[in-house]
């Protein structure tokens, strides 16, 4: 799973592959929109800066573009 550990709560915060934010905190879920509001799930509250991070626009960025191979 591609996200990020959440420094305070230790959620994980990631994406759902809809543009959503899926957070899990060991057994319990929650699925909120880009702007922190609740969708479904268990866990009602997240942290919507971390969640604009994640479901926010990926810039380009050279240093960590996958290597071409030639196959």
């Amino acid at each position: 799973m591609k996200g990020i550990k959440h420094p305070f709560t230790g959620a994980h915060y990631e994406q759902d592959g809809n543009g959503n934010l899926l957070v899990t905190d060991g057994d319990k879920w929650g699925r909120f929109d880009t702007e922190g509001r609740w969708l479904e799930g268990e866990l009602r509250e997240c942290d919507p800066q971390l969640g604009g991070w994640v479901t926010g626009p990926q810039a380009p960025n050279h240093r960590i573009a996958e290597a071409k191979t030639d196959h």
